[in-house]
């Protein structure tokens, strides 16, 4: 059973909201890529999603996209990204770390060589954004060597055709993109998410997370209820970019934040 599968089964059976976090390698710099999530496991992350710095981040906000901007100014690579999950193994071998990032970078790699030297780095995932499912089975085919899941996104404008289609190529989990936007923006509707969280269980044994628009405790909370976990990302970039001139601080900063969500998502319903 792999890293990913393990952690989220562990998350279903024990009745636990799976946490996943977001931050972009290399922001602000690659030393502080390391640090930062190992202080996102100590705060009560299940899972890690590591960004791939791209220039052109089509989904992102401009948050994520200034992230971007910082982690390729202080010199991110794919296969340095790959080297940082690799770091980050050497003293934790058991979160499970999901890269996201866009297809540009994997073409310039090439697929089969980016899947072996993924799982060699020891990832677990893989969100390739700009991907739609009808052109991923070369990739999936590498990634399927490599027992790497090629994770994909439902939307609130997916249509129930093919969010079925969808969810029969989906592996590792389905990540569904709670609102009409970039992240970092407001969830406008949180009857409608909840609903189609609802319908998207009910056709998948796969856990389904919720992300965009998760800054907090409250709104974790408030996603989680029909959800098998949620995404944060935008909220964990902004404290990153904030302390940005201190990154010693970075870790510390990272770490509250996260156990603030994690706390609420423990807190027994009232």
């Amino acid at each position: 059973m792999s890293r990913l599968v393990g952690r989220l089964d562990a998350c279903r059976a024990g009745g636990r909201k799976a946490l996943v976090t977001f931050i972009t390698a290399g922001d602000p710099d690659l030393a502080a890529t390391v640090p930062a999530l190992h202080a996102l496991v100590r705060g009560g992350a299940d899972v890690l999603e590591l960004g791939i710095p791209f220039s052109d981040p089509e989904a992102e906000g401009p948050v994520i996209q200034l992230a971007s901007e910082r982690g390729l100014a202080a010199g991110t690579t794919l296969r340095g990204c790959l080297e940082l999950v690799a770091a980050f193994r050497r003293t934790d071998t058991e979160t499970p770390v999901v890269l996201m990032g866009y297809l540009n970078s994997l073409i310039a790699m090439g697929y089969a060589t980016f899947a072996a030297a993924a799982a060699a780095a020891g990832v677990d995932g893989l969100i390739m954004v700009n991907l739609p499912p009808e052109e991923a089975a070369e990739l999936e085919a590498a990634l399927a060597a490599a027992g790497i899941p090629l994770i994909f996104l439902v939307a609130p404008t997916t249509t129930d055709a093919r969010a079925r289609m969808i969810l029969e190529h989906a592996a590792g989990f389905v990540y569904y993109v709670s609102l009409k936007g970039i992240t970092g923006s407001e969830i406008g509707d949180h009857a409608l998410a909840a609903a189609r969280l609802r319908w998207l269980r009910g056709l998948t044994a796969l856990p389904v997370m919720a992300g965009f628009g998760i800054k907090d405790g409250a709104t974790a909370v408030a996603m989680a209820a029909e959800a098998d976990g949620v995404v944060v990302g935008s909220a964990l970039v902004a404290t990153i970019a904030a302390a940005a001139a201190e990154p010693a601080s970075i870790p510390g900063r990272l770490e509250a934040q996260v156990r603030e969500i994690r706390t609420a998502l423990d807190r027994p319903p009232r």
